[in-house]
């Protein structure tokens, strides 16, 4: 079997042309946003010190059993107002 080039065979990256890239889109400078906020959002998140302790109560096998057994009663509801000041006052 024998092959049959065309052309320089040859050619290596360095001679190969340089390509200009196009720039950026609109689409995806604003996806490229989305991600460095979101990873932004996470490393804050991993920093923060209640965080960290909220991850260490759920990924108790304890403490997720009792969280899955949790059902929603309508007698139970709290409304917006009252779950904010209360998270206020516990914040403190």
């Amino acid at each position: 079997m024998h092959i049959t080039t065309t052309g320089n065979a040859n050619a290596t990256a360095a001679n190969a042309p340089i390509r200009k890239e196009a720039a950026p889109s609109a689409e995806s400078t604003r996806i490229r946003n989305d991600v460095d906020a979101a990873r932004n959002t996470a490393l804050s998140a991993l920093n923060n010190d209640r965080f960290h302790s909220m991850l260490e109560q759920i990924s108790d096998a304890s403490s997720s059993g009792a969280l899955m057994a949790m059902s929603t009663d309508n007698q139970n509801v709290v409304d917006f107002n009252t779950a904010l000041s209360r998270y206020a006052e516990n914040s403190k």
